[in-house]
């Protein structure tokens, strides 16, 4: 709608109630602030063709009133969150940690929070965050939709603080902000979705080993074996919403919501892998540290104790890529999109992890990654009806 109006198309947005707030801020954060809206009581998702007709005829005047009639600016909404221009805050208390219940408890009021208790970003402990990157604190990273807020170092290393990292996460949380931004992404969707969109932070290279980013058992779940992997991850989810205004209930629309949304993060194991690694297959060297992003929709467990037949194995990781109900797997079948402010095409790609027992499996029989991946692709086809 927005690209449409830019353009000088007149345009009159469905929007359901539990919407209206969240369509009236984001036309403004994408600079058409006056918005032509027909309202109705629920979206047109799961409705009958019957009941779609009704809820279009129940609106039809809005319609035409939106397309012949000049837009009026949308009525004042509660933006739903806290913005605070004060450079610093202050809080008291009976003790110390008295005064971090109080500032949790504002946080969580101005939604600053993930839910979790947070560590507070005192001046100090944020100049110490710094300490690991060579970055002027003032500098631009990159600016984050859907509010276009500018993450500069200074941002992120607050919420680094707030999240738990330590000065040496740095630089690897400034290159996922970075992996977020880029036009292909297409962070503007994954982060408003009814969705659960979560960005799964992997690392490779020396890096990883230096961090102690788990890549073995319960790399993605919870432990002391996983802090950096958690912190890391929580830490950019934290940026994409006090710098990106990424505010649940607010512009991320989530109808249910996942775990997964707190922390994704993990190295790849390197070490039982009988092939390259994904960095390798990318172009970089062995002794090259890189980092990954890739936004999944949900997550399938392939649960496959019994073969050891190649054949039989992809077959069943196949079959669940079928599954166009799983979204975090059959949601590849259903297309793509393109982004017109940056000619950039959005695929619906599968990042598929593979324990060690199973590739160990393949590579025994001389499959590579390729051979799985084309197989994956011939086997997971669907008729059409």
């Amino acid at each position: 709608m927005v690209e449409f109006e830019k353009r000088g198309v007149p345009t009159v947005s469905w929007v359901a109630e539990g919407f209206i707030r969240d369509a009236i801020r984001s036309a403004e954060n994408f600079g058409v602030p006056t918005v032509a809206m027909a309202t109705m009581p629920s979206p047109f998702t799961n409705q009958s063709p019957g009941g779609v007709e009704s809820m279009v005829s129940a609106g039809i005047d809005q319609v035409i009133q939106g397309l012949t009639e000049p837009p009026e600016r949308g009525p004042a909404v509660d933006a739903g969150f806290t913005t605070i221009t004060e450079p610093m805050l202050n809080f008291e208390g009976k003790d110390l940690l008295d005064t971090m219940e109080v500032m949790n408890r504002q946080f969580l009021e101005w939604r600053w929070s993930d839910g979790f208790p947070l560590v507070p970003p005192t001046p100090d402990r944020v100049e110490r965050m710094m300490a690991g990157t060579t970055r002027d604190p003032q500098d631009v990273v990159t600016t984050l939709e859907p509010g276009f807020g500018v993450a500069t170092v200074e941002k992120i290393a607050a919420n680094a603080v707030m999240a738990g990292c330590r000065p040496e996460h740095m630089p690897v949380l400034i290159t996922a902000v970075e992996c977020i931004s880029e036009p292909v992404i297409y962070l503007r969707n994954k982060a408003m979705s009814t969705g659960p969109h979560a960005p799964l932070i992997l690392v490779n290279g020396p890096i990883a080993k230096e961090l102690n980013i788990n890549y073995g058992v319960c790399a993605l779940g919870p432990g002391s074996i996983s802090y950096a992997n958690s912190v890391i991850g929580r830490a950019l989810r934290l940026v994409m919403m006090n710098v990106g205004f990424t505010y649940p209930g607010v512009s991320d629309m989530d109808t249910i919501g996942s775990p997964i949304k707190y922390s994704l993060c993990a190295a790849e194991n390197t070490v039982a892998s009988p092939w390259d690694s994904y960095h390798e297959d990318l172009g970089y060297a062995p002794e090259d540290s890189t980092v990954t992003v890739h936004f999944v929709y949900g997550t399938c467990e392939l649960y496959d104790f019994q073969n050891w037949e190649a054949e039989k194995l992809v077959r069943g990781f196949a079959s669940a890529a079928c599954n166009t109900v799983q979204v975090s797997t059959g949601k590849w079948l259903v297309g793509r999109r393109s982004d017109p402010r940056y000619h950039t095409e959005e695929k619906e790609h599968h990042f598929m992890m593979i324990c060690p027992e199973h590739a160990i499996q393949f590579h025994r029989q001389g499959w590579d990654k390729q051979r799985i991946r084309e197989e994956m692709f011939r086997r997971a086809r669907m008729t059409f009806e």
